[in-house]
């Protein structure tokens, strides 16, 4: 007994600064959106890693419910966190959206298109599974591909910086955090025994990694990219993608 309650201790530590670490993963982005508003364009940033965590964190919202899964405060909480501000960062860009139109229009469509489907998922489960073991095996189920995807987005870059030899539009830090973020979902999932959790993250682990491969390995390139361009101020929009961000599980 007195094991169990270390163990439960431990992952609540763990799972406290699993918190602090996601705030960062969440804030990081911070620089992007400060380039954004300042030259009142996306740039060649795309959309794609805010949607992604955006969803993920709304899913994982759901899997923290006491009623879907008693015990999970911590992931509750910081995912509900994490959704607000990526809402926040999809208003910025939305309203910093290049024309022609469609870009912005297909972007909203795969936020409509993710939130109809969680709207989905979250009213079978709690019409239709009885159990929070099943409405457990559902939605972790559906966030084990959420959360992996999520930890993928970033990974959209990389045929533009191979392509332009450029880490311009990767930023580190957020890479950096995505990998701690990972790191420390997986140690707390290990000792909570949480698959679900275990599964994406363990997966954010290996893609984070290679992220920050990638970044070190075009990074000269990409800050001499940065001080020679001297066209920034009117950049041509690219459909690539810049950061991804993880929620946090």
């Amino acid at each position: 007994m007195d094991d169990v309650i270390d163990v439960d201790g431990a992952s609540n530590v763990v799972g406290l600064i699993g918190n602090f670490i996601s705030f960062g993963l969440f804030l990081s982005p911070l620089p992007t959106f400060a380039t954004i508003l300042r030259n009142r364009d996306v740039e060649r940033f795309a959309a794609d890693p805010y949607v992604a965590a955006f969803l993920n964190c709304a899913l994982w919202v759901l899997y923290g419910l006491p009623c879907v899964h008693p015990g999970s405060a911590l992931v509750l909480t910081v995912n509900a966190v994490g959704a607000a501000i990526e809402a926040a960062y999809l208003c910025i860009y939305v309203a910093h959206a290049p024309r022609p139109r469609w870009r912005r229009v297909g972007e909203l469509r795969a936020l409509a298109a993710g939130l109809a489907f969680l709207g989905a998922v979250a009213a079978g489960v709690l019409l239709g599974a009885k159990t929070h073991e099943r409405r457990s095996l559902v939605v972790g189920s559906v966030g084990v591909v959420f959360g992996t995807l999520m930890y993928a987005a970033p990974l959209t870059v990389v045929r533009q910086v191979v392509a332009t030899r450029s880490a311009r539009y990767m930023p580190f830090m957020l890479s950096l955090a995505g990998f701690l973020n990972a790191i420390c979902w997986t140690t707390y999932a290990v000792m909570r025994r949480d698959v679900f959790i275990a599964i994406p993250n363990g997966m954010g682990t290996l893609l984070g990694l290679a992220q920050l491969i990638l970044y070190f390995c075009y990074y000269e390139n990409g800050t001499t990219a940065a001080s020679s361009d001297k066209a920034l101020e009117l950049p041509v929009t690219a459909t690539a993608s810049d950061d991804g961000h993880n929620t946090s599980m």
